[in-house]
């Protein structure tokens, strides 16, 4: 990561007291003769609750804090075993005081990571695949001070999603689930998490962007769509909610741009995780339908749009088998216009494992149909 110096911020121009109610009341004065017998004291005290009444971050914190937990990894590493004994190799001192076998040299060694995540359901944690892939065991610190053993229950790497189990009896504090179809850009965007393992740490921005797609990013081992947020969102908050003004989980946070052009977040909006959720509950596993090819996005010969080409197409794959080549340029499938690499994927996922999908081809200026019927990933 590219650490930047910081800045001091300038200090903001505030209105003194005195100038704040000495228009007020010139206010009242033009629009009436008759003045309230308020004090300044009085005012200053009404004013100060009606600015904390009126603080929406408070209030959307209460509504989700106690939802949200830390995720404490711990993941037990092998030493590699060896018929040549390394610690000879390193300092005779050793061999002569420790013989030949170096001191703790076979005992395994112990990874610890943090992450965030939120409780959605009784005794279920959502939050990214990454921070709880390969963990041996899971501690999940509750807001008001319980800790607890968790079981990863299902993960899904395509999309960087995974469910914990909470062991032990509740109350459980479950978030409110918002609709991500309805946020805007501009709407207020505030990231819940535990940077750098500080938690409880409460960041507040916009929303950027309401479906990114991950490619831009030079993203292209994950299947889903973004959210983008200037909130900030640091190492730690993996996994954690991205709330709206209201308190509602409008989705979790992923991923974060370092070095130049740093401080954008990105999320996945929660009605896609959700679905993923549910499936990793009900499944242990999520199907991603696939039919073997990579895309690219090239102009178009007369420059007026994108279109999507193939770039590879695996070996035995349904796309092989149909007879899709590369550099086929990819019109529609299922009747669905094909404008970028993400039409082509949500497609597909849309079209399932179980029917084939109708895909028009252009090839050599000529339309091509095919008939195709996709596979799980698992099975390419």
């Amino acid at each position: 990561m590219i650490l930047h110096k910081l800045k001091k911020l300038k200090k903001p121009k505030i209105f003194s007291t005195r100038s704040f109610f000495t228009l007020t009341l010139l206010i009242n004065l033009t629009s009436s003769s008759t003045i309230l017998p308020f004090s300044i004291n009085e005012k200053v005290t009404q004013a100060n609750k009606l600015i904390a009444n009126n603080s929406f971050i408070t209030t959307a914190i209460e509504i989700a804090g106690p939802s949200v937990v830390t995720i404490d990894t711990v993941r037990y590493v092998e030493t590699n075993q060896s018929n040549e004994n390394p610690s000879s190799l390193l300092d005779p001192y050793f061999e002569k005081l420790f013989g030949k076998e170096f001191p703790y040299e076979d005992e395994p060694r112990i990874e610890e990571g943090q992450g965030s995540g939120f409780i959605f359901e009784d005794g279920l944690v959502m939050t990214n695949a990454h921070v709880v892939s390969d963990s041996d065991r899971l501690i999940i610190g509750l807001a008001d001070g319980r800790k607890v053993e968790g079981k990863v229950i299902g993960l899904d790497l395509l999309t960087d999603l995974a469910v914990i189990e909470l062991e032990g009896d509740g109350p459980w504090p479950k978030a409110i689930l918002g609709n991500s179809d309805n946020i805007k850009v501009g709407d207020w965007a505030i990231a819940v998490g535990n940077p750098f393992g500080l938690e409880n740490t409460v960041t507040l921005g916009i929303i950027s962007n309401i479906k990114r797609d991950v490619s831009e990013l030079g993203l292209y081992d994950l299947k889903v769509h973004l959210i983008q947020t200037d909130a900030a969102i640091n190492p730690g908050n993996s996994g954690g909610p991205l709330i709206n003004a209201s308190g509602e989980v409008i989705g979790i946070n992923t991923l974060i741009r370092e070095g130049p052009g740093a401080g954008l977040g990105f999320a996945i909006p929660i009605n896609e995780a959700k679905e993923i959720a549910y499936e990793l509950i009900n499944n242990g596993m999520v199907i991603h339908p696939m039919i073997g090819i990579s895309l690219l996005e090239e102009p178009s010969e007369d420059m007026t749009r994108t279109e999507v080409k193939v770039g590879y197409v695996v070996p035995d794959s349904p796309a092989d088998r149909s007879g899709i080549k590369i550099n086929d340029v990819i019109v529609k499938i299922n009747e669905q216009v094909i404008n970028n690499a993400s039409d082509v994927i949500d497609a597909i996922s849309e079209n399932g494992i179980y029917s084939e999908a109708r895909i028009i081809i252009k090839r050599n200026d000529k339309l091509l149909n095919f008939q195709v019927k996709p596979i799980d990933i698992r099975d390419l």
